[in-house]
């Protein structure tokens, strides 16, 4: 087993990579920034180092700095958490290189499904159904239009590169596709320095779910059921849930397979993520392969009992799973709310010092914490402070425990979006499991929180 680990990454999911790391007794190196000097993963770690100012591409994604110190510390290995350099195939080679364990995927297989238009070819080669749409980057708008007018409004217009929602926007029309496309396209190149675009026929009142998976060395793959992440703002998720409200076993086993097969199709390797798009026929499409650990895979912890962190290390270290597909169990049900420091009506970023910070404790309640009382809340990074999961034996039961703890749930000094939190898990359409993408717009958008 590994000796040292280095969290190339900051805030909860540094303190979560750490917490198993002391469980499985490997050390931890951490980085921070200027900004980050006061984090809480900075403490934990049985090392800290300083990489730069607070800018991202000053500090958290100066891979020579990381390597070297990496090198320097002596490290086997390289946890990546999400985000940041977790889907970087050039940051992956270079631990190869210097002789450091990537934890995660290989670099070729980071490269393939970093590209969507890349990532839809070899899905549909390997049989799974695609959404209707492009296969190569657009040359120009007019092609767009061209390409828009063959497949029919309305369309989703698509960064190949990236997520997050950056370079995405829903068109109806033509004149709403030549407003939007230029503005898309230099988006997609500024954030990741690829502009290619493609359309895709937008299927309406969907569902997003993922399967989580786990794939060996040896090409043992095996799917942990899936993750309803329906409910979202601006493309990004906010409450995600497993299992999902609208999936029955038989539904769950035919994603299960397409995500596996996708898998083997590719020689995926380590956790990953098959994200998929539903319709209101339970017709699903895949949509992309996340190539690295997701920022909801708490809620498939606590309804299968299995670490994935610690799963990643231990495929990472060569060893076989120690499970097949028939010892996976669903147990129970969990909800994941993402808590951001946001205006909880206008969901811009709201930076500041937490005055004070008081969070409930039970059984059924899992934090995962960047922040503490005293914390300066930076505009420097993604705004999400903190991620909540709860339990509970049947759906119903976990929403009435999510909405009990949100409660008693306080964060003073600076804004969050834990009142929206509230209106969603007390929504009826919300309880009903009518959980689509469109969710916030259509029932919370036209209120405000006072």
């Amino acid at each position: 087993m590994f000796n040292k680990i280095l969290i190339a990454n900051r805030g909860e999911i540094a303190a979560r990579i750490i917490r198993t790391c002391e469980k499985m007794e490997i050390k931890t190196v951490a980085i921070y920034s200027e900004a980050d000097q006061h984090s809480p993963h900075v403490e934990l770690a049985d090392e800290s180092f300083l990489i730069g100012p607070p800018r991202v591409n000053e500090s958290y994604l100066n891979m020579e700095k990381i390597i070297e110190v990496a090198v320097a510390a002596n490290v086997d290995a390289i946890h990546p958490g999400y985000g940041l350099l977790s889907e970087n195939t050039e940051f992956a080679k270079r631990c190869t290189e210097n002789k450091i364990i990537f934890i995660g995927p290989s670099p070729a297989t980071i490269s393939q499904m970093g590209s969507k238009i890349e990532a839809r070819k070899l899905m549909s080669q390997a049989g799974i159904t695609i959404v209707p749409g492009t296969d190569a980057p657009l040359v120009d708008v007019e092609e767009a239009v061209r390409e828009a007018n063959h497949i029919g409004y309305p369309i989703m217009l698509k960064a190949s590169a990236g997520g997050g929602g950056i370079g995405m926007q829903r068109v109806d029309d033509e004149e709403a596709l030549r407003k939007a496309f230029q503005g898309n396209q230099k988006r997609a190149k500024d954030f990741f320095g690829d502009g290619a675009m493609f359309l895709e026929k937008l299927i309406l009142n969907p569902r997003h779910i993922e399967i989580q998976l786990l794939a060996d060395k040896e090409g043992n793959t095996i799917y942990l059921g899936e993750r309803e992440c329906s409910i979202q703002r601006r493309h990004q998720k906010v409450v995600e849930e497993a299992p999902s409200p609208f999936i029955d076993e038989t539904t769950r086993k035919q994603m299960g397979g397409a995500a596996v097969r996708a898998a083997k199709a590719i020689g995926y390797e380590n956790a990953g993520t098959v994200e998929f798009i539903m319709d209101e026929n339970k017709n699903f499409y895949f949509l992309e392969v996340n190539t690295r650990l997701q920022v909801e895979h708490p809620v498939t912890e606590e309804i299968t009992g299995l670490d994935l962190v610690e799963q990643q290390i231990r495929i990472a270290n060569g060893e076989m799973l120690s499970i097949s597909q028939e010892d996976v169990h669903l147990n129970g049900h969990a909800i994941e709310v993402r808590i951001y420091a946001e205006d909880p009506n206008t969901f811009f970023p709201s930076p500041g010092t937490i005055t004070s910070l008081s969070i409930p404790k039970g059984g059924n309640i899992r934090h995962e914490l960047a922040v503490r009382q005293g914390s300066v809340v930076t505009p420097f990074y993604d705004p999400m402070i903190a991620k909540l999961i709860v339990k509970g034996l049947t759906r119903n039961e976990a929403i009435k425990n999510m909405s009990e703890v949100l409660d008693q749930y306080i964060v003073e000094g600076i804004k969050t979006n834990i009142p929206t939190l509230k209106r969603i898990v007390s929504h009826p359409e919300y309880i009903s499991g009518n959980t689509t993408t469109n969710f916030i717009d259509s029932y919370l958008k036209t209120t405000k929180v006072n």
